[in-house]
């Protein structure tokens, strides 16, 4: 049986040098080294031997089983190297190479101009304030001294959801609900920036979809002085310091009175170009006293409370600071075009 144990042990060591990979290997060990192998055969027949030779066979084949394993794991470990070795070469970089560069991303113009605004009026003491995109036609119109069937309604053709649900046409709505959580007391000091929608066709200054800005300011011995000096403020602050403005009368049903207003323009610097029309001007925002009858509505005693509020579009600031001709820029998703703000 010794005999019988050392020829399995040459034939298995034999059948491990052939082996290719671990899946042979592991035939290998099954073949030899399990239950149904011939070194468990050879064990069943050791009943049949004396009692001094059982010893020397058990621990014979104890030793043939330890080398037969020793075997197969050193022959494993070195295929699995070679294996590694392999895919590594496959697989191999030259870290040598220059990286491929990261798109990093960077704030839209509009978001830049609108957080721009928003700073400049921060500093000027105002909040910022946002309310829902879809409003109701009693805070969109009525609240705003414009009721139902008044005529300036054809000024802005809306998107109505419901008879009495629409997509704002302005942020104003945000200063009436503003005004009324107020219930009368004031001061009311807000910039209201956000999306607004009107039934229009789109082209290179009009957009079915824009951004506004409305602020308002209401409180005690509040006059038109303070309108001004407020946005000539902000004006300069935007702009440059260089750049005037002036006040044109207007109209606008929240407003009493109302005005439009002009800044200087920063291609000719007010002396008349293609650009102003050669009026040294360019419209940039309308204002005015609040009307008292939006004051009453929202439960300010206009005898008391006074205020002026104004609104802007986005798109034109972003446009006129930036040189932008076409407003439909904005929401095309030119990454040529956005590329060129990722310092904005």
């Amino acid at each position: 049986m010794i005999e019988r144990l050392e020829q399995l042990a040459e034939e298995a060591n034999q059948e491990t040098a052939k082996a290719e990979n671990v899946k042979e290997l592991d035939k290998v060990r099954v073949k030899y080294l399990g239950k149904k192998g011939p070194i468990t055969e050879v064990l069943r027949g050791m009943g049949k031997l004396t009692s001094e030779e059982r010893p020397k066979v058990g621990q014979k084949a104890n030793e043939v089983r330890e080398e037969i394993q020793k075997q197969i794991d050193e022959k494993t470990s070195a295929l699995e190297r070679k294996e590694l070795e392999s895919r590594l070469e496959a697989e191999g970089i030259d870290v040598t190479l220059p990286g491929k560069p990261l798109k990093r991303g960077a704030r839209h113009p509009l978001t830049a101009v609108v957080e721009e605004i928003e700073d400049i009026f921060i500093g000027l003491g105002f909040g910022v304030t946002e309310g829902p995109e879809i409003e109701t036609d009693y805070y969109n119109f009525e609240k705003l001294n414009l009721p139902k069937e008044h005529p300036a309604r054809d000024m802005q053709d809306s998107f109505y959801i419901t008879e009495e649900l629409l997509l704002r046409t302005q942020t104003s709505p945000v200063q009436a609900r503003t005004m009324e959580e107020r219930n009368g007391r004031g001061p009311v000091k807000i910039v209201c920036p956000g999306k607004v929608y009107r039934r229009d066709d789109d082209d290179a200054t009009h957009s079915h979809q824009f951004m506004q800005i409305e602020g308002l300011y209401v409180d005690e011995n509040i006059r038109m002085s303070d309108l001004k000096g407020v946005l000539e403020a902000f004006v300069k602050k935007y702009f440059g310091e260089e750049r005037s403005i002036r006040l044109r009368p207007s109209f606008f049903p929240f407003t009493e009175p109302s005005v439009e207003v002009d800044v200087t323009c920063g291609i000719c610097k007010g002396g008349g170009c293609r650009i102003c029309k050669h009026s040294g001007w360019i419209e940039v925002l309308g204002a005015g006293m609040v009307h008292p009858r939006v004051l009453e509505m929202s439960g300010f005693d206009p005898e008391v409370y006074s205020g002026f509020a104004f609104g802007m579009g986005v798109e034109r600031f972003a446009m006129l600071k930036y040189g932008i001709d076409d407003i439909r820029h904005f929401y095309t998703n030119d990454v040529r075009f956005l590329n060129q703000f990722k310092r904005v």
